[in-house]
């Protein structure tokens, strides 16, 4: 070992217990505002289903419906794979986890929509429409039929429509109760907010319901939908979106892109409206920046091409979806919104070939990290959370295997949780 070095210090011990209780306020501030991600399983995209369209057969349907479509214009895995360009060594089994993916679980979050896609409507039939979605989505978690997630996306906090969110809200809500209870996939979207404010009164809202039932407060959470130039950037030249996490006091779980609302609103001529214009990117490159680190998690928008026609055309719009999907995939949003059965199959084949084609370089990288083996890239701490995060999200999703991943890595499903969340308890890893 050598000769022992002789440690000397210059400062009393006063000096740090000054300095953090100095602190004390911003380390409080830093843990309540920035608590990190949930470590909870996200959703690879939403569906919305207008609420006079919703069935009980509605995920059963698309789920077919998508898989009929594969079956008509892309019916094995060379041709599928050739349409898309995923890679030889993908084709095979990108292919066979999609379609089982549709047989099994085509939906991951569905939204029962009473905004855009439902409209305004006589207030007795939103009402009975309202209370009709409360039974279907608790029939649905009590016979083993229901999404992962459901909810609902009522109408916004702005003054023409208010009262009518407010009401079918609480008429969702409280058929829930009345069923049963809230389940744990709830998720409500409160759209179009302009204003900190909004989000604000939507908390209020919330907080109403939970006192009258007896719930825990906090327990009823929501999305907040960026469909506005006003919810990035504020007329004092703020970011509002920021201002918005810290309005919903911990209730907001997501901030949701809307392509079409949005770019409209910046002026963007129809025939440019989408996901990957600057437009689009600006918003959720703030979007991202906001919610980083507050558990918020952020979606991408949709497109609104339609996989429908002759095969070529389906083809055509087949590779923009799974395009965009890809793109979005590497700028670390892992979810979007699909408007159409046939939007499916190229959802699931983009992120099924994203974390495929990643899943031995992300092992081997996060091994070598716990075995401080070094390799070709000096990985850190947070480089090991963000590996053991991508593959935990393709084993979510049903892109990877638990045991392969833990054949690759030697780390069990426990260990990638504490990597990706330490937050949920001390770091141990099993692994030797």
């Amino acid at each position: 070992m050598g000769q022992q070095e002789k440690v000397a210090t210059s400062l009393a011990g006063t000096v740090s217990e000054e300095i953090s209780a100095s602190l004390t306020a911003v380390d409080a501030e830093l843990a309540r505002r920035y608590p990190g991600d949930p470590g909870t399983r996200q959703p690879v995209h939403t569906v919305y289903v207008p609420g006079d369209v919703f069935e009980p057969g509605t995920l059963r349907s698309w789920g077919d419906q998508a898989l009929a479509a594969l079956d008509e214009h892309a019916p094995d895995a060379a041709s599928f794979a050739a349409v898309l360009g995923i890679p030889e060594e993908f084709a095979g089994p990108v292919h066979d986890r999609v379609r089982a993916k549709l047989e099994r679980e085509p939906v991951e979050d569905l939204r029962i929509d009473f905004e855009d896609g439902y409209g305004p409507r006589p207030d007795a039939e939103e009402d009975e429409a309202a209370a009709r979605a409360a039974r279907l989505v608790s029939e649905a978690y009590a016979n083993g039929t229901a999404a992962p997630y459901m909810g609902i996306r009522m109408k916004c906090m702005e003054a023409g429509v208010r009262d009518r969110g407010i009401r079918t809200t609480d008429v969702f809500l409280t058929g829930l109760m009345e069923a049963g209870g809230l389940p744990d996939g709830l998720v409500l979207t409160l759209p179009k907010v302009t204003y900190p404010e909004q989000v604000t009164a939507f908390v209020q809202l919330l907080e109403a319901f939970e006192k009258v039932h007896g719930l825990d407060a906090g327990r009823i959470g929501f999305e907040i939908q960026i469909e506005t130039s006003q919810s990035i950037l504020a007329a004092d030249g703020t970011a509002a979106v920021a201002r918005m996490i810290d309005a919903a006091q911990g209730r907001a779980t997501g901030l949701h892109y809307g392509t079409f609302d949005y770019s409209a609103c910046v002026g963007v001529s129809a025939a440019y409206q989408a996901s990957d214009h600057p437009a689009a990117d600006h918003a959720k490159a703030v979007m991202q920046v906001a919610a980083a680190g507050t558990g918020v998690r952020v979606s991408d928008g949709s497109s609104n091409v339609l996989p429908v026609g002759p095969t070529a055309q389906v083809h055509e719009a087949w590779r923009l979806h799974y395009g965009l999907t890809r793109r979005a995939l590497a700028r670390a949003y892992y979810q979007g919104w699909d408007m159409h059965p046939g939007h499916l199959p190229t959802r699931y084949a983009a992120v099924y070939t994203f974390y495929r084609e990643g899943l031995e370089p992300a092992a081997a990288r996060l091994a070598a990290y716990v075995a401080k083996a070094g390799g070709d890239v000096m990985d850190e701490p947070a480089t090991a959370k963000a590996l053991s995060g991508y593959l935990l999200r393709g084993i979510d999703c049903g892109a990877l295997d638990t045991a392969e991943v833990a054949r690759l890595t030697g780390l069990t499903r426990a260990d990638l949780d504490a990597f990706a969340s330490p937050r949920r308890g001390d770091l141990t890893v099993t692994a030797p």
